[in-house]
């Protein structure tokens, strides 16, 4: 039910909104992985909230929930157009984990906000990537992914049930949470950052898989690149072309669950490196370039 709200409303529905938005961004950015386009979800989503009568809602969460997801759903089918005519590997926007040090932007850790597990993501339809990220990352139940997606509660576990093996017979092994992962990833970004090949070679897993996204902006490989010698030499060579860009400056971080760093030439932010860890060994390695999606990362201290 719709219709105007008093002032007291709208601080209610303003606080309501508020409190959820961590899960609602969240929500939004597994859906579309990307950064930009769930804030601007979460904007067109909190004006159809504040259009509800708040005082006949049972469950602001799942209601707040309906409408993003809806909202996403749109947001993806026009992005999956734009997304076919990409120049080279299409990556997530990096997605920093919160610092601890104020209120959560989102609530994603985890396997569920890796780059290899978005990117399975982007193999599924619109509908069951929402239905797949409701039940699966965020336990929603039937009623309320049924409600989510406008299909009946039998139709969206058909879905969840498509969804899950496909995601399944992608993602075999899992990664290393990060904290896990620490270790190896520093071997790996020391290795890169000093141009040391033989130590890179030490850490990549034989099967190992580049990918690189400059979204035909700027320099980056076009197609995956796979095996330890030649991502080896691909990431020093790259690290060490850059340093003909400027006085280069580093910072390590967590971006999309995984150990990465962020790379600036003279104070502008030119890249982030995230690294793959499963078991005692650097599975993936994806660089991001585009300059698009870059425009919210921090500088290096």
């Amino acid at each position: 039910m719709t219709g105007e709200t008093t002032d007291g409303g709208d601080a209610s529905a303003a606080d309501l909104f508020a409190e959820h938005r961590p899960l609602l961004f969240s929500v939004a950015y597994e859906i579309l992985g990307s950064v930009a386009d769930s804030e601007d979800v979460l904007q067109e989503s909190y004006l159809r909230w504040r259009e509800v009568d708040i005082a006949g809602i049972e469950n602001p969460r799942a209601y707040l929930a309906r409408i993003v997801t809806r909202q996403a759903l749109n947001a993806l089918r026009a992005a999956s157009r734009r997304r076919e005519e990409y120049v080279g590997p299409w990556l997530p926007e990096p997605l920093e984990a919160p610092s601890g040090d104020g209120p959560a932007e989102h609530v994603l850790t985890g396997e569920a906000v890796t780059t290899a597990m978005l990117l399975v993501l982007e193999s599924l339809t619109p509908v069951e990537r929402a239905v797949f990220v409701l039940r699966e990352v965020f336990d929603f139940g039937y009623p309320e992914i049924a409600a989510a997606v406008d299909r009946s509660e039998a139709a969206a576990r058909q879905i969840a049930h498509r969804a899950r093996g496909h995601v399944q017979a992608r993602r075999p092994r899992a990664v290393a949470e990060p904290a896990l992962a620490q270790g190896v990833a520093e071997r790996f970004l020391v290795a890169a950052a000093t141009g040391d090949v033989q130590g890179l070679m030490d850490v990549l897993a034989p099967e190992v898989v580049f990918l690189g996204d400059g979204g035909g902006v700027v320099s980056a490989a076009r197609r995956p690149v796979h095996g330890a010698d030649r991502v080896a030499r691909l990431v020093t060579g790259l690290l060490r072309k850059g340093t003909t860009m400027g006085e280069m400056g580093m910072r390590f971080g967590v971006f999309n669950g995984m150990p990465a760093i962020v790379v600036a030439f003279d104070g502008a932010v030119d890249l982030v490196l995230c690294v793959e860890v499963v078991g005692d060994t650097v599975t993936g390695v994806y660089i991001i370039r585009n300059p698009e999606k870059l425009g919210e990362i921090r500088l290096p201290g």
